[in-house]
């Protein structure tokens, strides 16, 4: 294909530094930085995404199945026996949940509480595997129920591991107020503080046993639902599917992981595919200077087309040259953009050249994670 071998010898002879070549320079150094910035934006969501997922996940179920009318509440003990069956599903747990006000001396909050069970010995998630200070304890000792409160709210509460604060259901008070008597109150003593990382978390939830949450929410034995792991978190929607066929969803509602943090996720997209727009617009520019500096060249090598025609060239082999010369600029900047995004990438892996204030954040530098399949997209 002598088309290619003319092509290359195009590209390689212009050893006069004229306006065309430096256009075809400037098309190659735009889509090589293009490409680089793409492969270091795209790494550097990839890895601010793993690691909210991995933050969400580690707090979170991966499936939650709540109760939202009378007629669950009835059928919510059953369900374990469906849960049960579902292959996929590694353990779970029934929880209660309501709003609450906290008192300790004369500071106040409102939150919710979150009753739930301790989890096996060998689960890796939920508030257990967050405690800072204390133990993770929600059993009732000598008629004292246990509460575990998040690091932010232990401080606006002045609160510290073994201290008794009062706990007022908000959800009776309404109910209180009409009825004329006083709203249902319990005294907990503190047994842990937490810090998950998550501020929905950790500024509005406390947590302590089933039967105590039960019984400050005037629940008797019922539940706000189950929490649910599963023995591969990427089979979510598939089980939520599954579990909606089953149950139903005119009595429960069945969240995954994602819809969890749904608004989340979804700024987190928007951002990604924003930054993926504009990065492609600058190796889309760079494209166009590369198609300007071909048409010019064509008129600046008349005399070389003549002396191919007269060998017998036809136009479409002589317009195959050109289209080569294009593809041979395209595709060195490509690949070198793809060698420096790639080197970025490592060695901020690698050295953590770009770091991150540790006392605003909770990682110390920039997280960055490649993808192959960013990289077939370019």
């Amino acid at each position: 294909m002598y088309e290619f071998f003319v092509a290359k010898r195009y590209l390689r002879s212009k050893h006069k530094r004229n306006f065309i070549t430096i256009i075809s320079m400037l098309s190659t150094v735009g889509i090589t930085i293009g490409v680089a910035a793409l492969i270091i934006v795209l790494s550097v969501f990839n890895g601010f995404g793993s690691l909210v997922t991995s933050i969400m996940v580690n707090f979170d179920p991966h499936i939650r199945i709540t109760v939202h009318s009378e007629e669950g509440f009835k059928k919510a003990d059953s369900l374990q026996y469906v849960l049960n069956d579902i292959k996929e599903i590694k353990s779970f747990y029934p929880y209660v949940e309501g709003k609450a006000i906290l008192l300790n001396r004369r500071s106040y909050e409102i939150l919710n509480i979150k009753g739930i069970t301790e989890h096996k010995k060998n689960e890796t998630w939920g508030v257990g595997n967050k405690i800072m200070s204390g133990h993770y304890d929600l059993n009732e000792f000598n008629g004292m129920n246990k509460i575990i409160l998040g690091l932010p709210i232990a401080l606006r509460l002045s609160g510290r591991v073994g201290d008794t604060i009062s706990v007022t259901s908000a959800n009776n008070i309404e109910r209180s107020i009409t009825s004329f008597a006083l709203p249902r109150t319990m005294k907990f003593e503190i047994s842990g503080i937490f810090e998950s990382n998550n501020k929905d978390y950790d500024n509005s939830y406390v947590f302590t046993s089933l039967e105590a949450a039960q019984n400050l929410l005037g629940m008797r034995n019922k539940i706000s639902g189950y929490e649910i792991r599963l023995n591969n978190i990427d089979e979510s929607d598939n089980v939520k599917t599954k579990l909606e066929k089953l149950i139903g969803t005119k009595d429960f509602t069945i969240n995954s992981w994602y819809d969890l943090h749904k608004d989340l996720y979804g700024v987190m997209l928007v951002e990604r595919w924003t930054a993926y727009i504009i990065l492609c617009l600058i190796i889309a520019v760079g494209t166009f200077n590369i198609l300007g500096s071909l048409t010019m060249s064509v008129i600046e090598k008349r005399k070389d087309i003549g002396v191919l025609r007269s060998m017998g060239s036809n136009g479409k082999s002589i317009m195959r040259i050109f289209m080569f010369e294009g593809m041979l600029v395209g595709v060195i900047g490509t690949i070198a953009g793809i060698c420096i995004g790639l080197l970025v990438c490592y060695l901020q892996i690698k050295y953590n050249f770009y770091p991150l204030d540790s006392t605003r954040y909770i990682i110390n530098a920039m997280p960055v994670e490649v993808r192959i399949t960013d990289i077939k997209w370019e």
